[in-house]
């Protein structure tokens, strides 16, 4: 039986090895145990990163009412204005564009983080790491529902971006406890942890405002605020977490495998060190396949106002589609073709169904155009982010799990980053099919790179 790598787990872990498995692929308890574990820890990770969605409009007003147009909230604030100018809906404009300038500062700092918690866990184990970046987590949150000044706000994000990073250790998990038949399967459980955390994430934050109570309509002893209410519900699922963590999470990584090079943190770096055949490439599709992605999500709801006239309770109801197909595909679709097909032609097929989505998302002028175009959409992206997941872990070796997927997790970070701001000028410069023609355009770039997807090891992948 194994031992835990580092640190002292409740148990050890009797998940399956790794290598040289060759028996049908199960489920443990325990690895039905640990997925659990990954599942809530990437789905408050989303939940964190999307809580503030239609927060954005309130929180800009707040705190520029607070602090008046000569504080640091009222220069951002006057800078997208003048760069908005007099186009329809500016005042919707800037407040997005507020979210989003709030939202890339988050990712910005998850791509930074992300290599640097995955190579921390091949060294020190991903129990200790994992701990450390959920209670990191926590008390981002904390800071949050206090944070009564706009630049508490700031540092609350700054905090929750670094830990947000801990996906990579979560993706290593996953391999740990995975053979390589079950691999792609197993990694469809971040995607289904991230499509409903991307839905479930603005309903709780929108539900949390409206029906909880109003801390900051007294006076603001402690930091209240109005928002402080979603910030401890976000506080309570993010100490559920680490508390199940501390109590039933046991070391996944085998002993012996530590690696004694000193490895970088910078995500650039470490993803020339590694040097692995299908690594870069994998890496770089997915950099681009995500740019695209957050660019049409970003400027989807305006695309829905002005085109069809959609408000908030067609919004919710339209992301809230996306969210249920992008789990359905992956918690059903995915687990059994990965196995059967292969991680490279699920890739392919993924990216071939975004584009034509795409394409119908851009020119739709009704509802069933939007809705067919949003289905090949999901169903694309459903595809897509688990067999690249899946298709860097069998290409890395057992002792650089978490470096190469924390690389991995840097891309889709940076992706976050760039993909919003860079969709709304597009959107704003140009017009509103703009992000969406030119995101299919963009797409055949990965799609050529699929083609030469090297055949993991051991004739896993088509």
């Amino acid at each position: 039986m194994p031992s835990a790598a580092s640190g002292r787990a409740p148990r050890a872990w009797r998940g399956p090895a790794r290598e040289g498995y060759k028996g049908p692929v199960t489920q443990t308890r325990a690895s039905r145990s640990v997925l659990g574990l990954v599942f809530l820890t990437v789905f408050i990770d989303l939940v964190g990163f999307s809580i503030l969605f239609p927060l954005f409009p309130a929180l800009l007003e707040h705190y520029l009412a607070r602090e008046g147009p000569e504080g640091p909230v009222g220069a951002l604030v006057a800078k997208l204005t003048a760069w908005i100018g007099d186009r329809p809906r500016a005042d919707l404009a800037v407040a997005t564009l507020f979210g989003g300038l709030l939202g890339s500062l988050y990712s910005g700092l998850q791509f930074a983080a992300a290599p640097l918690w995955g190579a921390l866990s091949d060294r020190i184990g991903r129990r200790p790491t994992l701990l450390v970046t959920l209670f990191g987590t926590a008390l981002a949150y904390a800071l949050w529902s206090v944070a009564a000044a706009f630049h508490w706000l700031v540092v609350s994000r700054l905090l929750a971006g670094v830990m947000a990073g801990n996906i990579s250790t979560a993706s290593a998990v996953i391999a740990d406890v995975s053979p390589r038949e079950a691999r792609g399967r197993n990694m469809a459980v971040i995607g289904m942890a991230v499509g409903l955390g991307f839905v479930l994430g603005p309903a709780i934050g929108a539900l949390a405002q409206v029906y909880g109570p109003r801390l900051g309509d007294s006076p603001e002893a402690f930091g209240w605020h109005p928002f402080s209410f979603p910030a401890l519900v976000a506080l309570g699922l993010a100490s559920v977490n680490f508390l199940w963590a501390l109590l039933r999470f046991p070391e996944t990584r085998r002993p012996g495998e530590e690696s004694a090079e000193r490895r970088p943190l910078r995500p650039f770096e470490a993803l020339r060190e590694l040097g692995l055949p299908g690594v870069t490439r994998t890496h770089a599709i997915y950099l681009a396949y995500g740019t695209a992605f957050s660019a049409m999500e970003f400027t989807l709801v305006f695309l829905a106002a002005e085109r069809l006239g959609y408000g908030p309770a067609e919004n919710g109801w339209m992301f809230g589609f996306i969210g249920l197909l992008i789990a359905l595909t992956q918690g059903g679709l995915v687990r059994r073709l990965a196995p059967r097909v292969g991680e490279r032609r699920l890739a392919r097929l993924g990216l071939v169904l975004l584009i034509p989505g795409f394409v119908l998302v851009g020119l739709s002028d009704s509802s069933l155009l939007l809705y067919g175009g949003l289905s090949l959409l999901a169903v694309g992206s459903a595809l897509e982010m688990p067999s690249l997941s899946g298709l860097v872990s069998l290409y890395a070796p057992p002792d650089r799990q978490g470096l190469a997927l924390g690389t991995f997790r840097s891309m889709g970070a940076l992706s976050r980053a760039v993909g919003p701001l860079l969709g709304a000028g597009l959107y704003w410069a140009l017009s509103p099919s703009a992000p969406y023609l030119i995101g299919a355009v963009a797409l055949l770039w990965p799609l050529w790179l699929a083609q030469g997807l090297p055949e993991p090891e051991r004739g896993q992948g088509a």
